[in-house]
């Protein structure tokens, strides 16, 4: 019979020691648990979209700058080495993996949060409100980047020569509808 009390203490202490729910990522994603768990009537009136911290945004929005920074700079590098006299398979097969390893990611880049509403992007708001074709005009660019990859990786230089102009289409296919011009 004294457990009882005691277990209630002890409840109470590690429930203050917590912070509360509104200071602790646990109870929150708890909270998020909670809220998926509702019948499906609650659940649809409830919205149930992901909030990311500032901070959250801030590090996917960098981790994507980055990732498409280095996406630009692996195709020009292919460009270059295309244009050579004596193009090296080696050059050719490093830039086509970054190419298609990025393209994978494209998607999971652009969670909803992380738009020009919440910091510097070139990334327009189209990509949330058309999402779907935003999501099909990715997996265009990532078919056209597993494509010469694997002609890469096969050591067929004219064959990644053919399908170079596919991924630049692709990826200006993606571009002219979701991202704003630099300023």
């Amino acid at each position: 019979m004294r457990i009882a009390p005691f277990a209630v203490v002890f409840s109470v202490a590690l429930l203050a020691g917590c912070g509360g729910p509104e200071t602790s990522q646990g109870n929150n994603a708890q909270a998020s648990i909670s809220n998926e768990s509702r019948d499906s009537s609650q659940a649809a009136s409830s919205n149930l979209e992901v909030r990311l911290s500032q901070g959250d945004a801030a590090k996917i929005m960098h981790d994507r700058h980055e990732a498409m920074e280095g996406l630009g700079k692996a195709m020009k590098a292919l460009h270059r080495e295309l244009d050579s006299s004596k193009p090296d398979i080696n050059v050719i097969r490093a830039q086509t993996s970054i190419m298609a390893s990025t393209a994978a990611k494209i998607p999971a880049f652009f969670p909803a949060g992380t738009g020009p509403d919440v910091g510097k992007t070139r990334a327009k708001p189209e990509i949330w409100t058309q999402q779907d074709l935003f999501i099909r005009k990715s997996k265009d660019f990532l078919a056209a980047s597993q494509a010469i990859d694997a002609a890469a990786k096969a050591g067929d230089v004219n064959k990644v020569m053919a399908l170079h102009e596919n991924v630049d289409k692709a990826c200006k296919a993606c571009h002219d509808p979701f991202r704003a011009p630099e300023h």
